[in-house]
């Protein structure tokens, strides 16, 4: 199956199919298999070359996946899909098919052979069952995850039985095939296709999570310490985005979106549009890198551990061209001898790439075709430069004799825009390409210029089959001499005529050479029209072949004819001159013609050319016939490098080399698999021939390597070659006693117009230009149009279900005898699928068919009846009485549609009668109501059109046609039907539509379907969507609490918005808060103060910066002064309150400057300071200890952080904007703190040799925070704001009270105290009970403070765990006693050296202790089991 009958050197294969996720694939042995139209083609890959090695022939329809066995000893096993329902398998070694199922009901769409079960091929459909097929046992299982459109799907190579299926609506399930297709995760993301998806090589997930901002602010927890790691999976999809999933947790954990890429290189057809496909591959040796496809052909590796724009690098970016020109849609890789990993890609552009991953670079790339080679030629000029016309609207240029590339191709497309069906390089001028097209099209490109072609404004109005170089003409041989001149172009189309155009001025009228020849010849008749024409090489004569078989020659450049030669029967397909350098020179006057009756003759026209006869002669015996050919020959070409050696080509399959002389055959090539059509020998080596055919392939191939000598043998050669024998002279007209089928078969072979470069073949009839195309070789014998007409009558008459487009795509379109002979027996719009009558009165017509006896006494019959009453038994005739004889017949015609199925004929039947009431009940019963019947149903009435309407209804929706029936619905005003209609079948988005148009905006179905669909939506993980359902019913509080489900920051941050925006402060208030504990656990401070600043409750109010900066200019100054009169002990309490300031305002960065710039040395600054303080000097020595507090204060909280971020600078910016909103005021603070050189004095720069020691004598300096005097005090300080602030709520709530004695329980209502929902009688007498427990507590405080000695008060400070530990430190101080020596918060010390001691190893144990017995004594409950998470 998989077998070639013909041993070829080199190939171009077809273009692989576009629009697949997996249609193509490499294996270990280095061979690319890829599926191209219903072929897959195996390609031998080095890093250096490649060879197309063989095909595997067998599916009928478009290859749409393939999948090679990766495993050890089985990887010449591989599968693949059609959209034929076949899901085959096959051995790449032997080439042939080994066993295949039909499973599937639907179309495939997806195929994967596991990498981690041998025996394991998984397969899915647009339907959405997934088929599990064990190769060696050959049992199925079929699951049904999810009932969508499958797009993709991957086994997983570390879990075998994991299987990810990639969906069109942008869904990714994740099944477990061993538990019946069980759903292990949903993976949500994506919006649109899912085209690509690829497990990662690694079995863990443990590459990827050292980076801080792919954990999406979730830590692991510990998940890959397990026995089962997970893996990670890359998906690519139409949304623009690639995505790496977690299939441990079930989520994604990075997403990337494809960036904007200036178009290098190659330019492509603007006027083709073409959509985004996004294919991604996680390469063997590259675990922590992606390969994905871009916009517009780019190949983008992305290395998943880095970010910005280092994340991703461009393939191919080294120089220009490497890339591909259009989208990609697979690619594989594979390892080759020299631990190479190579990358095979494959595009729109019809090339396959193959990419070093190590350089980046493209190490060579593989042309392939994507329509019919509909014509090749040699360049005269430049040796071995071979020009492809292709259906697929490109020219390509072929090095064929370059040494580096073998497959060295340019390709041209501007200008063309059709079908390439003719070539023709110019005699001298280098690089002078002429090309025709489909559409009439005649132009010139520079093959070594990148500009537009020239294109004649004289345009054919059909197929051009043949362009030539030859002498020119009248008009224009009337020029006079010139280079300019010497060579006229040539061109012949489908509608018969030649026309010559000046080269040099395509812009100008092409003329015809009809003119010319009717003129010299005196011709007044009308010439048969002309299908090919030949120059001799000597320009001197050039034969022209006619739609008839004759073929003439004429003398330039008058065009006066020297004879026509009457040989063929039938149009002729291609005529050539032997070339004029033979040893022999009588050989250079042969010329071998080929017409579509697969009898290839050729003539000798010496007599005529040597010596000019006065009038024409007729030739009507050949030199040589070469029989052997079972079907149109459509191409000819004569050895350069022998004497009468000529190559021709058939729709046989086959290309045939004979000896002219001896005639008889040398060999014959069976290598294509399609309809050959073009054919050249090559100029330099003469064992070479080229061939081209509808495969989409163009072949090299060696004429003293194919095994065969002679085309295949048929009962059509054996007559062949009986006649020749016989000498007769006249050529046989078909085979009377064929059968019908093959007789059916064989038509379409009598005329060339309208035909393609394949003469007698329309291109538009039989290629299809996108992928998956398909022809069928269709065969033609000798016969003329009288025997086709009789076969195709007998067969119509023996088989009626023909249908007449069957019949138009096997003959050509212009046999203009059979065309109202087909369109008589055909209607147009019979279908292929249904059995359909040949005529609307097939009974009547069939009696028309009967013996000649049979009709004439039907004459006799009518004329009885015309001339008496009543017609009888004789309903035939029914046609030509009167009325009620009709009818009678049109009664047993209707019966006969019933009984044959065909009731839509029988439905026209009582329409043309005038019964339209029967006609809608026929329809109605048999299920064949139309918009046609819908549209005439008034005729009958309003109810029976209203009836009708709902039947109509009930029958599309069984057609599962739901919108175009609630659409018939409101033609009858049932609005609400209609509706209910599209939200039974879930068409929410389109009932939604339709309620919104119609109804009013209040109607309760309209909060119904809304309701609905949100419920649908947020089941399937469409948050947004259901989000805006909400909305739109004005539920905002709803449409928040689903937004925020996904939990992720910046879902929450979206919701905490809308809940704002639409008045719900509270559920904004808690959401902003959510959203900003995952923030700041993340480590983004400022995302987090942007979030706060929103809400003035979260936030600590702070002064003014300006004002600020002021009263510390005033410290500082007032500072300085004292410092200058001596007076050290006031000095130092100026120096304090300035750098308290800072502290008590919240600005962390102020207070922290202040301290660098007044104390240069730290600590060691401020015992300077002391030794010139009076030693008696209280107030000064408390000033100097709370200074060195701060210092020790601020270097605490630089410790921790630079032990917590390796960029303590960046940390240090985003904590402070945290704690101001006005930092971005402060000019030029942060560079100076990150100067600190090497950690002197207080510096918290730590150097890599003595870092762990500096830190460790910072950690023991410390000590001076955990002093429990100050502990004490800010402990009572705290109980009294806190005694203070429940009397203010017990004043506030008295006042509210007596306001509201009118309206008890609404002032409770509104503000929520301990007193809630009591009477106002027992809010009065528990305040006048509490109240003196209150104030004698608050004078029990105060006498504690009194007892404190005056330079150990403090005004308690700002403290930043408020906002670091929102959910742990819960009080806020409101006391605002303003006292002398203000000192950091103790308690707040002791929470961060726990946390210190819990992350490092510096603070000394007698610290720790030291701590935990302040928090134990002093600490509130909250603090204390916040210091629980800290030592457990």
């Amino acid at each position: 199956m998989g077998q070639s009958y013909g041993i070829r050197s080199r190939l171009l294969p077809a273009s692989p199919n576009w629009y697949s996720s997996r249609c193509s694939d490499t294996n270990d042995k280095g061979i690319l298999a890829f599926g191209a139209k219903n072929t897959i083609y195996l390609v031998d890959v080095t890093a250096s070359s490649s060879t197309v090695v063989g095909e595997l022939v067998g599916h009928r329809e478009r290859v749409s996946g393939f999948s090679f066995c990766q495993h050890a000893g089985q990887s010449h096993n591989c599968a693949s899909t059609s959209d034929d329902g076949t899901v085959k398998f096959w051995d790449t070694n032997e080439k042939v098919l080994v066993k295949e199922h039909k499973t599937h009901q639907n179309t495939i769409t997806a195929l994967h052979w596991s990498p981690g079960e041998k025996n394991l091929v998984v397969s899915g459909d647009e339907k959405g069952i997934v088929v599990c097929y064990q190769y060696n046992t050959g049992e199925s299982q079929s699951f049904f995850p999810e009932p969508r459109n499958i797009f993709c799907l991957s086994c997983s190579p570390h879990i075998w039985h994991y299987v990810a299926v990639g969906y069109k609506d942008g869904m990714i399930v994740l099944i477990d095939i061993s538990k019946k297709g069980e759903v292990v995760h949903r993976l949500r993301g994506h919006d649109d296709e899912i085209h690509a998806l690829a497990w990662a090589p690694l079995p863990n997930e443990e590459v990827l999570y050292s980076r801080v901002d792919d954990n999406t602010g979730e830590t692991t927890n510990g998940m890959t310490e397990g026995k089962e790691k997970g893996c990670y999976l890359a998906s690519g999809s139409k949304d623009q985005t690639i995505r790496i999933w977690s299939t441990l947790k079930g989520k994604g954990v990075m997403t990337m979106k494809l960036p904007f890429l200036k178009r290098r290189g190659t330019g492509v057809d603007p006027a083709v549009k073409e959509r985004l496909w996004l294919t991604v591959h996680w390469p063997k040796g590259k675990p922590t890198q992606v390969v994905s496809s871009c916009f517009g052909g780019e190949l983008i590796l992305w290395d998943l551990t880095k970010g910005g724009k280092q994340k991703w690098s461009l393939l191919g970016a080294s120089s220009e061209g490497q890339n591909h020109s259009r989208i990609v849609f697979n690619m594989s890789s594979v390892c080759v001898q020299d631990n190479r990993e190579l990358l095979l890609s494959t595009s729109m552009d019809r090339e396959i790439k193959c990419w070093d991953l190590s350089s980046l670079d493209c190490c060579w790339t593989l042309p392939t075709l994507g329509g019919f080679v509909y014509t090749l030629t040699f360049s005269p000029v430049g040796t071995g430069c071979l020009a492809l016309g292709v259906g697929d609207g490109m020219i390509r240029v072929w090095s064929t004799l370059s040494i580096q590339n073998k497959y060295d191709t340019k390709t041209f497309w501007q200008g063309i825009k059709s079908k390439v069906t003719a070539l023709s390089w110019h005699p001298t001028k280098e690089g002078s390409l002429a090309f025709g097209t489909d559409d009439g099209k005649v132009g010139i490109y520079d093959a070594f210029s990148n500009k537009p072609p020239q294109v004649s404004s004289t345009y054919h109005r059909k197929t051009v089959y043949t362009l030539a170089w030859g002498p020119p003409v009248p008009p224009l041989s009337f020029g006079g001499a010139g280079d300019h001149l010497s060579y006229s172009l040539y061109s012949c189309a489908g509608e018969g005529l030649i026309l010559q155009h000046d080269p040099w001025k395509l812009a100008g009228e092409a003329t015809d050479i009809d003119r010319v020849i009717k003129d010299t010849n005196s011709i007044k008749h009308k010439l048969s029209p002309h299908t090919d024409l030949s120059w001799k090489p000597d320009g001197k004569v050039v034969a022209i072949g006619n739609e008839d078989g004759s073929i003439e020659v004429y003398q330039a450049p008058t065009l006066k004819l020297l004879c026509t030669i009457q040989q063929h029967h039938k149009i002729i397909n291609v005529l050539r001159w032997h070339h004029d350098h033979s040893s022999l020179p009588e050989l250079q006057y042969l010329l071998a013609s080929g017409s579509s009756n697969a009898l290839v003759y050729v003539h000798d026209l010496r007599t005529v050319i040597e010596t000019p006869p006065e009038s024409p002669v007729v030739m009507t015996e050949a030199y040589r016939s070469l029989a052997g050919h079972t079907a149109k020959i459509t191409g000819l070409a004569w050895s350069p490098h022998h004497d009468g050696r000529l190559v021709t080509v058939c729709y046989d399959g086959t290309a045939q080399v004979w000896d002219v002389q001896k005639e008889e055959g040398l060999c014959n090539y069976r290598g294509h698999r399609g309809r050959l059509l073009c054919v050249q020998w090559s100029p330099v080596d003469p064992d070479l021939v080229w061939t081209g055919a509808d495969d989409f392939t163009v072949q090299e191939w060696a004429v003293s390597k194919q095994e065969f000598t002679k085309p295949p043998k048929t009962k059509k050669t054996l007559d062949q070659k009986a006649k020749l024998k016989a000498k007769k002279k006249k050529k046989a007209t078909g085979k009377g006693g064929a059968k019908v089928e093959e007789s059916l078969s064989l038509i379409g072979e009598g005329n060339k117009g309208g035909a393609s470069p394949a003469p007698g073949e329309r291109p538009s009839d039989n290629e299809e230009e996108e992928e998956g195309s398909e022809t069928t070789s269709i065969s033609s014998v000798t016969g003329s149009t009288a025997v086709l007409s009789n076969l195709l009558l007998h067969s119509v008459c023996l088989n009626p279900a023909i249908s007449f487009n069957c019949i138009c795509h096997i003959v050509s379109i212009r046999l203009h005898p059979l065309q109202p002979l087909l369109r008589s027996v055909f209607p147009p719009e019979v279908s292929l699928k249904k059995r359909k009558p040949r005529s609307m009165l097939p009974l009547s017509t069939s009696m028309d068919h009967r013996p000649r006896e049979d009709l004439q006494q039907d004459c006799l019959n009518l004329a009885t009846v015309r001339h008496s009453e009543g017609l009888g038994d004789h309903i035939q005739l029914g046609l030509f009485a009167d009325r009620d004889a009709l009818y009678r017949m049109f009664q047993e015609e209707e019966e006969g549609h019933v009984e044959a199925g065909h009731y839509e004929s029988a439905v026209y039947l009582r329409l043309w009668k005038g019964d339209i009431a029967g006609a809608l009940q026929v329809a109605t019963e048999k299920g064949e109501l139309s918009d046609h019947l819908l549209s005439v149903a008034p005729m009958a009435g309003y109810q029976v059109w209203l009836k009708t309407v709902d039947v109509y209804v009930k029958q599309l929706c069984l057609q599962e046609q739901f919108l175009k029936a609630a659409s018939h619905l409101l033609s009858i005003n049932k609005v609400y039907e209609a509706i209910d209609l599209l939200k039974s079948h879930q068409l929410y988005r389109e009932a939604i539509a339709l309620a919104k148009a119609r109804l009013q905006p209040d109607d309760p179905v309209l909060k119904e379907l809304y309701t609905t669909w949100a419920a649908v939506l947020e089941k399937d993980g469409h948050l947004s969507t259901a989000a805006k359902c909400y909305l739109a019913m004005d539920s905002s509080f709803d449409a928040a609490k689903v937004i925020a489900k996904k939990n992720d920051p910046v879902s929450l941050k979206t919701a905490a918005s809308l809940a704002k925006i639409a008045g719900e402060s509270d559920l904004s208030y808690s959401l902003s808060l959510r959203c900003a504990k995952d923030l700041a656990s993340s480590q983004d401070w400022l995302g987090a103060q942007q979030l706060l600043s929103t809400h003035e409750s979260l936030l600590v109010s702070c002064p003014e910066l300006a004002d600020l900066l002021i009263l510390l200019s005033l410290d500082l100054t007032l500072g300085a002064v004292s410092w200058l009169l001596g007076d050290w002990g006031a000095a130092l309490e100026k120096l304090l309150q300035g750098v308290a300031r800072g502290n008590e305002a919240g600005h962390f960065l102020l207070m922290s400057e202040t301290c660098r710039l007044l104390f240069p040395q730290g600590i060691d600054s401020i015992s300077e300071h002391k030794k010139m303080v009076d030693p008696s000097d209280e107030k000064a020595l408390a000033a100097a200890r709370s200074l060195e507090a701060f210092l020790c204060y601020q270097d605490l909280y630089h410790l921790w952080w630079s032990l917590s971020t390796n960029t303590a600078g960046a940390q240090r910016d985003m904590t402070n904007g945290l704690h101001s909103a006005s930092e971005n005021h402060i000019n030029g603070l942060d560079g100076h703190v990150t100067d600190t050189p090497n950690g002197d004095g207080m510096g918290w720069c730590v150097s890599a040799q003595n870092g762990d020691v500096k830190m460790g004598v910072r950690v023991n300096a410390c000590q001076v925070l955990l002093s429990e005097p100050h502990a004490t005090c800010q402990a009572t300080q705290r109980a009294i704001a806190e005694i203070q602030q429940r009397l203010a709520s017990m004043v506030h709530q008295h006042s509210q009270t007596q306001e509201t004695k009118d309206s008890p329980g609404e002032g409770q209502a509104e503000r929520p105290t301990s007193a809630q929902g009591s009477t106002p009688t027992d809010s009065q007498e528990a305040d006048t009970e509490s109240l003196p427990c209150l104030i004698a507590m608050v004078s029990e405080h105060h006498k504690e403070l009194a007892d404190i000695p005056e330079h150990v008060k403090v005004r308690h400070p700002h403290t930043f765990l408020t906002e670091l530990f929102p959910d742990v430190i819960v009080f806020k101080v409101l006391f605002s006693l303003f006292q002398k020596y203000p000192y950091p918060d103790v308690l707040e010390c002791c929470l961060v050296l726990l946390y210190l001691s819990k992350s490092s190893t510096l603070v000394p144990d007698h610290l720790k202790n030291e701590a935990v017995a302040l928090i134990r004594k002093y600490g509130t409950t909250s603090l204390r089991k916040a210091s629980q998470r800290f030592l457990s």
